[in-house]
């Protein structure tokens, strides 16, 4: 299967631009888009083949996800098990056969970390989430998690050290997540790799320039390692500030 993740900063804003040209030619059996930013009725999708599901966000223009899958799922659910969560459309799950889908729109911890408390609540229950569901079946979990892991995972480390998305706590909760059973699968098979991002900001041409952070991955569960195929940063796909990442694995 040929599952692909990409936050669009806009749904509506990116079908305006290119998304529908990508989508068709990407032919992903599943993908899951974060920060739709809209609400039910404000688009309406004709897309031939997929069903969709969407979460969205009691702030208007905020936040939500969105899945488009070829393959039905057995079941959906929307968010997380504890509602203190569940106000800005960050999760769905897709329940298949033999996998359980998550897609995820972390939240950020904001300018001087005003949210990192909060951030740190969501990362303790979402992990807890996921290792239940993988006592079930194997999971896969994709989505903008909204931190570089590692210091190759940005293209300026040092004088980001501790600011949002490169704090020491954002980056020990990913640590503690993968230590609970789940693989980081660009990782897997790029290990070495500099150079590899998937967010840049619009100022400085970040992105011309390739000043960039890795923020969004395909986590999944070590029990199916030799399932993946491989994991891919789509980079020449432009239309948000994020490109989309893509995994093959024969599930």
């Amino acid at each position: 299967m040929k599952f692909v993740s990409f936050n669009v900063n806009g749904l509506r804003a990116i079908v305006g631009k290119n998304f529908l040209e990508f989508f068709n030619e990407v032919n992903a059996d599943v993908m899951c888009l974060q920060e739709i930013k809209m609400q039910e009725g404000q688009l309406d999708l004709d897309l031939e083949g997929y069903h969709q599901y969407y979460n969205y966000a009691e702030k208007k223009g905020y936040s939500g996800t969105a899945i488009f899958t070829k393959r039905e799922p057995i079941s959906v659910v929307y968010g997380l098990p504890k509602e203190e969560h569940n106000n800005e459309g960050r999760a769905i799950t897709l329940e298949y056969e033999n996998f359980f889908l998550v897609t995820c729109y972390t939240p950020n911890s904001k300018n001087e970390l005003a949210r990192l408390p909060y951030r740190m609540n969501w990362e303790d229950d979402f992990k807890d989430y996921l290792v239940s569901l993988d006592k079930i079946k194997p999971v896969v979990v994709c989505g903008d998690l909204n931190v570089a892991h590692n210091e190759i995972d940005l293209k300026n480390p040092k004088p980001n050290i501790g600011k949002a998305g490169f704090s020491n706590e954002e980056r020990a909760k990913l640590t503690e997540l993968l230590a609970s059973g789940f693989t980081d699968t660009y990782r897997y098979f790029n290990k070495e790799k500099e150079g590899a991002y998937s967010w840049w900001s619009y100022r400085f041409n970040a992105r011309a320039n390739n000043a960039g952070w890795r923020l969004d991955y395909f986590l999944t569960s070590k029990t199916i390692d030799e399932k993946l195929t491989s994991a891919e940063i789509l980079t020449d796909v432009f239309g948000s500030d994020h490109c989309p990442v893509q995994l093959i694995a024969e599930l």
